[in-house]
């Protein structure tokens, strides 16, 4: 029979009184009872954590806060049928690192239809060197292909290329046999990109540069990270019965365009919610993660940090720094 420890450390946040952060021991019966308890091995770093884990990200809804919305690892003791002690699982998005103690630490209890098992073959690196971005890139392709997207249509852009999301997408998408045009403002990141799969590199002050609601249509689709001026930009450049797949605003919330793109090249914005994701449909993404979507070069993507070094690695993706994905090593 597993021992349950009493205690376990996590990187916390805390937003009522005085704002802090940092890691702390905390004691086991803070996770609460019920669902499925596991033991921790990888996190990921994502946008989301380094604005819960901000004084002024308003993202956090409980203090103290554990932090982290991606969590891989061991069951430990589960109280649904699905799951039993030493199953592998994966969990994220919903609650998770927002209102719920998140995966940023060696334990975590979470509801068993929040739980993902992982997929044969794969292992807790690869889960969380996905991870909600790698997740939300591969909802956003296969938007793209129910919209009709298919390899061979014209180049598809993806936006916001070095972060989590466009660098898995890229990867998706060249694996899948498509012309991928990656836009980044790390012009030393290029070659990096190149080796992800992309065909050509160009700079993301291009797509910003849009003097008219329609510019010349370049793209089959899109895969857009960033929103903002950078969405405006992609929109008025889409082929004719063209998508883009759209999900991030750290370009902005705005969205300065106008009806011509969609009423006379009938064009698609198609919205990506990654949170709230049916459970059924999450698991069945992620299998298809490993094989029809299965993103390639991980290794290059990932960089392993420890618990400890956590704080460095959010400071770095708030910065938008980030070449790829931090995932946490929470074993330590």
């Amino acid at each position: 029979m597993t021992t349950i420890p009493e205690q376990f450390r996590a990187y916390v946040a805390r937003t009522d009184g005085e704002f802090s952060r940092g890691i702390e021991e905390l004691p086991t019966s803070t996770l609460g009872q019920g669902g499925v308890l596991v033991r921790v091995e990888r996190s990921s770093v994502n946008y989301k954590d380094s604005l819960a884990a901000s004084e002024k990200g308003r993202v956090a809804r409980i203090s103290p806060l554990v932090v982290g919305i991606d969590l891989a690892g061991e069951v430990l003791e589960s109280d649904s049928p699905d799951f039993a002690p030493g199953d592998r699982v994966l969990a994220g998005g919903y609650d998770i690192g927002v209102s719920h103690h998140g995966g940023f630490s060696q334990l975590a209890r979470v509801p068993a239809d929040w739980v993902v098992p992982l997929p044969a073959g794969t292992d807790v690196d690869w889960a969380m060197t996905i991870g909600t971005a790698g997740y939300t890139a591969a909802l956003s392709v296969a938007a793209l292909q129910h919209h009709g997207l298919v390899p061979g249509a014209g180049p598809v852009l993806v936006t916001g290329a070095t972060g989590g999301v466009g660098s898995v997408a890229v990867s998706i998408l060249a694996g899948l046999g498509h012309e991928v045009v990656a836009s980044s403002g790390k012009a030393t990141s290029a070659d990096w990109l190149r080796e992800l799969g992309a065909a050509s590199v160009i700079d993301r002050a291009e797509l910003t540069e849009t003097p008219k609601p329609m510019m010349p249509a370049v793209y089959a689709g899109a895969v857009d990270a960033v929103g903002g001026a950078t969405l405006a930009g992609v929109v008025a450049r889409l082929a004719p019965g063209a998508a883009v797949a759209a999900s991030g605003n750290t370009g902005g919330a705005q969205l300065d365009t106008t009806v011509l793109p969609f009423i006379l090249r009938g064009v698609s914005l198609l919205g990506i919610e990654s949170v709230t994701t049916p459970i059924a449909h999450r698991r069945e993404i992620w299998q298809h993660m490993t094989n029809d979507l299965a993103p390639r070069g991980l290794d290059a993507i990932r960089t392993i940090v420890a618990l400890t070094d956590v704080e460095g690695a959010l400071d770095e993706i708030a910065r938008g720094g980030v070449q790829g994905r931090y995932v946490v090593d929470t074993t330590g």
